[in-house]
C-alpha cells in the first residue's frame, strides 16, 4: 500500500491511506477488530472526503481483504454515492469460505502459520489494552484461522458464528449492484484466493466490472522484469495507469500530516 500510495501522490493525486482497524499501530484506538465485512468504514471515509474536503472523484483501491472491502463498499453504494468514481481490487477474498479453506490446505501451511501467529499475538496485545474485553483462555489451542474467526472475529463483528461471518462478509453478494468503473486484478496461481471464485455471473454480466487475471502473480505480488519507465511492481503501475486514463489527475490539496492521537 505504501508503494501504490507513493506512486499516486507523485502522479498528482490526493492520497488517503487507510489502516484497517487495529492495524498500523492503531490497536490502542479501538477495542474492535478488523474484519472482511466492515465496508461501512470505507463508505464513511468516501462520504467525509466528499462532504468535508470537497473531493468529488474518489477511487477506492484495496488488496486482499481490502480488495473485498472496496468491492463490497462499491456494491452497497450502487449509484447513490456521487463522489465514488471507481474501485480497483487486487486479489480480493470475495468468498471468505473458499479462501479460508484454501489457506488451511497443507500446501499453504507456511502462510497459515504466519497469519495465525500474527492474529494470536494481536489478540494478546488487544487484551492488555482493553482489560475485560477479551477472554484469552484457550487461545493457544486454536489451530486454524477459521476457528480463530469463529471464536473472536465473528462475535466482535456482530455475526452469529464464523460460518455466518464468512457467508455474509464476502463482496460476492453485491457485485451485481456495482455501478462505477471497477477493475478486479487477480492471479490464477494465487495460493489462497481461488481463481474459480471469479467465474461468477455477477462479475461477467456487470458492464461496469473488468476482470484481469494474469496466469502468474501469486498473492498480490505481480513482480515483473524491469521495463522502460517502469519498476518491477506490475500491479501498482497498472492501477495508476487505469486511474490516470479515467482522467483523475485533478488538483492536489495541500498536504497535511495526520497525527496519531495521544495515548
Amino acid at each position: 500500500m505504501q508503494g501504490i500510495a507513493s506512486k499516486a501522490y507523485r502522479a498528482g493525486m490526493n492520497v488517503v491511506r487507510l489502516n484497517q482497524r487495529t492495524c498500523g499501530g492503531t490497536e490502542h484506538l479501538t477495542p474492535t477488530l478488523y474484519n472482511s465485512g466492515l465496508s461501512r468504514d470505507y463508505r464513511t471515509i468516501v462520504h467525509e472526503l466528499a462532504q468535508v474536503d470537497g473531493l468529488d472523484r474518489i477511487w477506492l483501491v484495496g488488496y486482499s481483504m481490502g480488495g473485498n472491502l472496496v468491492l463490497k463498499a462499491a456494491g452497497e453504494a450502487g449509484s447513490s454515492e456521487a463522489a465514488l468514481a471507481g474501485a480497483i481490487a487486487v486479489c480480493p477474498n470475495i468468498d471468505p469460505t473458499q479462501c479460508a479453506n484454501a489457506l488451511e490446505e497443507p500446501r499453504n501451511w507456511i502462510y497459515h502459520y504466519h497469519f495465525l501467529t500474527k492474529l494470536k499475538a494481536r489478540m494478546r496485545r488487544k487484551a492488555a489494552l482493553f482489560p475485560g474485553k477479551w477472554n484469552l483462555i484457550g487461545l493457544d489451542r486454536i489451530r486454524t484461522i477459521s476457528d480463530f474467526d469463529d471464536r473472536y472475529t465473528a462475535s466482535d463483528g456482530g455475526y452469529a458464528s464464523g460460518t455466518d461471518y464468512y457467508d455474509r462478509a464476502g463482496a460476492r453478494h453485491v457485485l451485481g449492484t456495482i455501478a462505477v468503473p471497477t477493475i478486479i486484478i487477480t492471479a490464477q496461481d494465487d495460493p489462497f484466493i481461488p481463481y474459480s471464485m471469479f467465474s461468477l455471473a455477477a462479475i461477467h454480466q456487470n458492464p461496469h466490472i473488468r476482470l484481469t487475471a494474469p496466469q502468474y502473480g501469486g498473492h498480490c505480488g505481480f513482480v515483473q522484469r524491469y521495463r522502460q519507465k517502469e519498476d518491477r511492481f506490475w500491479v501498482e503501475n497498472r492501477i495508476i495507469e487505469a486511474i490516470e486514463k479515467s482522467g483523475e489527475g485533478g488538483v492536489r490539496l495541500p498536504h497535511q500530516k495526520i497525527r496519531q492521537p495521544a495515548s
